[in-house]
């Protein structure tokens, strides 16, 4: 604290990220990262971007970035265009962003009381009020339960930490139950299993829908992220953008989030790689004596019936194997786990049937 601050700074309550240690031969499967790599056509095109062109700014709108992302949810057979996204530095940009533009009302924004802790960082530093939304006992969300008045809804889908998916039709009944205020649909593992309420866009004038070029296509390092919503939605994030940086994304970003885009062929194998990793994965968790919620993400929400989720992690580490706990009521005996490689699955297992026997 500095007498230097302004008065807010005092009482924000800034979010923590995943750990992100300098450890050797650490099996590090706590913040989600994808365990395959990014698209050969992606590194390749970064790496042309590399010259002489540095000098200059990169295109302040991104417009082909923008059309090539138009083009792969095909928003031209929903009557939209390249004016129906927006990009920015990371879905965490995205997503302050909208916060500060779409959620600022005089009623609470709503979301659930099990997701991500930096909704409450971006209410905190937006000074937008909020109510939390119970998961029901099944850790899912419930669409009725967000049919009352409200300043405008998010959530993700799937969930996190709990990766449980809503469907399409779930997530209608919230729009159609929320008309006069935006629906924010976080999408940052729907690749993994789930149907992108992308499809809906053009329906509902409501609707933004958020992901990122983190998880499924490999490239946290990069920080890209993007919303797609019909444009009145998408000018006011515009707005938020040119009033604070009007060059979030470089010229490299740029070149590797299209050819990401592009390379459809790596995206789809690597992504059903996953996915098969993570049904294995889920399986031999279960023969461990695991409860495994079931999962559209890239990681499982496991815990054991005979022991605490902390004792669990930190006996993990010991073993030089890192996953993600929660001290949170309801989930407090959880563990999120990333999905790997096969070696470190094999590295997480023989580890717990050691600390389990």
């Amino acid at each position: 604290m500095s007498r230097f601050w302004s008065p807010f700074v005092r009482d924000l309550v800034p979010y923590v990220p995943g750990e992100q240690p300098k450890i050797a031969n650490l099996v590090k499967l706590n913040t989600n990262e994808h365990p395959f790599g990014p698209s050969p056509r992606a590194l390749a095109a970064m790496q042309a971007a590399v010259g002489d062109d540095l000098r200059l700014y990169p295109d302040p709108n991104a417009d082909q970035l923008k059309s090539t992302i138009a083009d792969y949810f095909d928003l031209a057979s929903q009557g939209g265009d390249k004016s129906w996204v927006f990009v920015g530095n990371g879905s965490d940009e995205v997503l302050a962003h909208a916060f500060h533009g779409l959620f600022q009302h005089d009623k609470p924004l709503l979301f659930p009381d099990i997701t991500y802790s930096f909704y409450k960082v971006y209410a905190g530093l937006y000074h937008i009020a909020y109510e939390t939304v119970a998961l029901n006992p099944q850790f899912q969300i419930d669409p009725t339960d967000y049919a009352r008045p409200n300043g405008g809804v998010i959530f993700p889908n799937p969930n996190a930490p709990t990766g449980c998916l809503l469907p399409l039709l779930a997530i209608e009944q919230i729009l159609q139950a929320n008309p006069e205020v935006v629906v924010l649909v976080d999408e940052a593992y729907i690749d993994f299993g789930g149907e992108s309420a992308v499809s809906l866009v053009g329906r509902y004038d409501n609707l933004l829908v958020t992901q990122t070029l983190s998880k499924s296509r490999a490239l946290a390092g990069l920080r890209v992220g993007l919303a797609v919503g019909q444009p009145h939605l998408i000018e006011a994030l515009e707005r938020i953008k040119n009033s604070f940086n009007s060059y979030p994304l470089g010229r490299v970003a740029l070149a590797g989030a299209q050819a990401a885009f592009e390379d459809k062929s790596h995206f789809e194998a690597m992504q059903q790689m996953v996915i098969m990793q993570r049904d294995s994965l889920e399986l031999k968790l279960q023969r461990l004596g695991f409860d495994v919620l079931p999962s559209g993400a890239n990681f499982v929400f496991a815990r054991h019936p005979n022991h605490r989720g902390a004792d669990l992690a930190q006996a993990l580490r010991e073993q030089a194997v890192l996953v993600r706990h929660f001290k949170l009521p309801r989930i407090e005996d959880f563990l999120r786990i990333t999905i790997g490689t096969p070696d470190q699955h094999r590295a997480l297992l023989s580890a717990l049937e050691t600390i389990l026997a």
